[in-house]
């Protein structure tokens, strides 16, 4: 059994030290399980919403019924008098709710404006009030009991962006005369590409339990950063951070939407603090359609121009991603533009939309995905029209050095990856003329894309403990969201100090931990390495000066710099380990519980190192679709994927999250879209009847193959993130493979079946 942070483990006898000690293999770099996976597996792993407290009230909110204008009267009397009922919150009586400071890069939070603030109505499902109720039933029951009258306004929820198009967009990045370029060109595409708005829907809803003691708040919370959750309650309570405490034990999945705080949380801390009783608030599906983020609509016009040959003169990126009334969250699509092909001519521009809905944030892979759904579709039409395989053109193109920043790139090996997935995927077969590829009735079509996915490291700390029991502790405040954190901290710990994995404890999902990083943007691996690393060694210099000072001490005619530690065996420099005694020893023997190490790493945009290179993640997309015409049956048969990303700490989560891209990158290309009543502003497939995702019957034949090029420049191990890159460059490679089959060039996602049907079986 692994050591994790479990209240059910806690009065488990510890491990004991072994007298000889048994070689381990090192992990770093092999496939695991997860240590966490039994308690998941056997429904002991504790989530948010499993809290349950003595004298626990529950809250359900109110929402609005309309998408823009006032409340004009808010009558609560008939719930109030309602079995069980507590209090009802609305504008009027909620305690006084703080918003965060925006200078506050540590309290970061997407929907700035706190709940009731006002009586304006911004979004439709937007909270108007709360019951709080002896159980969740009477709450549930209440709540429909609140009567809102509103004084409606005109609803702007439409879908062209057009209005964004200006000359006041934002210039993000831009070299040489793209006009010229675009001029001079031999060969051209302009066209403009949309993506939809998506909706996160992992399985755990947002909840949020909060308990107040009369001075501290405990806020069992979903989130992928218990660190920054801390600091913007403690903002918006009015309260030091040292008097709120979030815990995350686990995660049933985030996607981004978790990365930052919504308003079900500081509702139920107001209402435990006011109450004086734990308060359990859990956002139900159709609130998730509604008041907890979303991928915003992306419209995007690409222009690229290319010599006869294939180089290219030009690209022109332009775009307008939509945002609430509220925040202006724009969706950065043009991250990876100006890097990833070659080009003297480039400008990047972005303009915000507001719309009548709630404010949009993260979700997997946010802005380079939708971004690169767009250049990489324009690559492939200019491919088609310069009568060239699109493979060789993105490698004719690729550039030495990145051109948007003229810095050297850490470790890139983009051509390995689309000559490794051609190879793997069986390309040189591919006949390029439409339609011209058959499995029996079935037409099949190819497409491929190119993927990146920005490397970075963010602030961290992290201390470890070598105990007198031969175990060792590993404690960070930062979060497993599913991705194998627990797995890879205890790895890396393994990797420095030879403790058996099965008797390292790791502690994480916990604000009053050492402060440790988000769980987003692919960074968290990278980002806990070195603190991780620098913590471990610490602790060995602190056991070896144990080891020679003090009564009792069985090293104590050597000095510390004369003593290593082999497989948790304290012994001679360039003796054999089996020689020495194993720390645990040495501890007892000095009456001492244990050698302590802090660590600690910085963000990468402070190390000036990491500063001198671009550091990117990339990969390659291959797709198979499969067009059954007789029936009008579409469906991703194959996906192969390459990718580099520098070292795996651990192969096998590494490959689940990148085939959990692949899926999800099947359900962008074909499937997901949340729709909304252009008359009223509601989200009218609010449930996961309606809002289609892709299901086991619609998974690929998936193949995924890692390049091992170890990015030294990031940290140690050489170790970078795939979260998100495994979603990037699918749709595109999708869309490709549809106009092979069909002919027909969808600029829209999701792929519909009417797009692919001839106009008179479409009428």
């Amino acid at each position: 059994m692994s050591f994790l942070d479990f209240e059910e483990e806690q009065d488990q006898a510890p491990p004991t030290t072994p007298s000889v000690p048994v070689k381990k293999p090192d992990v770093l770099g092999k496939a695991m399980p997860r240590i966490d996976g039994p308690y998941k597996t056997s429904g002991t792993a504790v989530y948010s919403s499993d809290h349950n407290f003595p004298k626990m009230l529950y809250a359900v909110p109110v929402c609005a019924t309309i998408a823009s204008g006032k409340i004009r009267a808010l009558d609560a009397s008939s719930a109030e008098r309602m079995r069980g009922v507590v209090k009802v919150y609305h504008h009027h009586n909620l305690p006084k709710l703080y918003r965060p400071n925006p200078a506050d890069k540590k309290a970061r939070v997407d929907e700035t404006r706190p709940p009731f603030e006002d009586e304006t109505i911004y979004y439709a499902g937007q909270y108007v009030a709360v019951v709080v109720a002896e159980t969740f039933e009477q709450a549930t029951d209440a709540a429909r009991a609140v009567k809102v009258t509103y004084a409606s306004t005109p609803v702007n929820v439409a879908l062209d962006l057009s209005d964004g198009f200006s000359d006041k967009m934002k210039p993000e990045s831009q070299r040489g005369d793209v006009d010229a370029g675009f001029a001079s060109a031999a060969v051209k595409v302009d066209e403009t590409y949309v993506t939809p708005i998506e909706t996160h829907n992992p399985i755990e809803l947002h909840a949020s339990v909060a308990t107040y003691d009369g001075k501290s708040f405990t806020l069992y919370e979903t989130t992928q950063a218990v660190v920054n959750y801390q600091a913007v309650l403690a903002a918006m309570l009015g309260v030091p951070k040292e008097q709120v405490t979030v815990v995350t034990k686990y995660l049933g999945s985030g996607f981004g939407g978790k990365l930052w705080p919504w308003s079900q949380a500081p509702l139920a801390a107001a209402a435990a603090r006011d109450l004086c009783r734990p308060v359990k608030l859990v956002v139900d599906r159709r609130m998730m359609f509604t008041n907890v983020g979303h991928r915003p609509r992306t419209q995007q016009r690409v222009r690229l121009g290319a010599t006869a040959d294939g180089m290219l003169t030009c690209v022109d990126h332009v775009y307008a991603s939509d945002s609430s009334l509220l925040d202006d969250v724009s969706e950065n699509c043009g991250e990876a533009t100006p890097f990833l092909y070659s080009t003297k001519n480039l400008r990047v521009k972005s303009a915000i939309v507001d719309r009548n809905l709630g404010t949009p944030t993260a979700m997997r892979g946010p802005g380079a995905v939708p971004g690169l759904y767009a250049l990489e579709s324009a690559m492939d039409e200019l491919a088609i029209r310069l009568k060239m395989d699109p493979v060789e053109l993105r490698l004719k193109n690729e550039p030495a050095i990145d051109e948007g920043k003229n810095l050297p790139f850490s470790s890139r090996h983009l051509k390995e990856c689309l000559t490794t997935g051609a190879e793997r995927f069986g390309w040189s077969k591919r006949t390029p003329a439409v339609g011209s590829m058959r499995r029996g009735d079935l037409v099949l079509g190819w497409g491929v894309a190119a993927c990146t996915w920005i490397a970075a490291r963010m602030d961290c700390k992290a201390t470890v403990s070598l105990l007198d029991d031969g175990s060792a502790e590993v404690l960070c405040g930062t979060q497993d969201i599913g991705t194998g954190t627990y797995t890879m901290f205890a790895q890396m710990v393994h990797a420095k100090t030879g403790v058996p994995i099965e008797k390292i404890k790791v502690m994480i999902g916990n604000s009053a931990l050492p402060a440790g990083p988000t769980s987003g943007g692919s960074w968290t691996t990278a980002t806990i390495v070195p603190a991780v690393y620098q913590a471990c060694d610490k602790a060995m210099e602190q056991m070896a000066q144990i080891a020679v000072k003090g009564a009792g001490a069985p090293f104590q005619t050597m000095k510390p710099a004369d003593l290593e530690i082999t497989d948790g065996m304290v012994h001679a420099k360039g003796s054999d380990p089996g020689s020495g005694m194993h720390f645990g020893e040495v501890l007892k023997k000095v009456n001492q519980r244990s050698a302590d190490g802090d660590g600690s790493s910085t963000s990468s945009s402070m190390d000036p190192e990491v500063k001198k290179h671009s550091m990117h993640s990339y990969g390659a997309q291959f797709v198979e679709v499969e067009w059954d015409p007789g029936i009008a049956r579409l469906r991703v048969s194959r996906i192969v994927s390459v990718i580099d990303a520098g070292r795996m700490i651990n192969p096998k989560t590494a490959r689940n999250q990148i085939e959990g891209g692949l899926v999800m990158g099947v359900g962008m290309g074909l499937f997901e879209v949340t729709e909304y009543d252009q008359r009223n502003g509601h989200p009218v497939n609010a449930n996961l009847a309606d809002y289609i995702m892709t299901t086991h019957a619609d998974c690929p034949e998936l193949d995924v193959i890692f390049l091992d090029y170890p990015d030294l420049v990031l940290n140690a191990a050489g170790a970078r993130g795939v979260g998100e890159i495994g979603l990037a460059g699918v749709a595109p490679a999708i869309t490709a493979a549809v106009y092979h089959a069909t002919g027909v060039r969808v600029r829209e996602i999701p792929v519909r079946i009417e797009n692919l049907l001839p106009p008179m079986k479409r009428a």
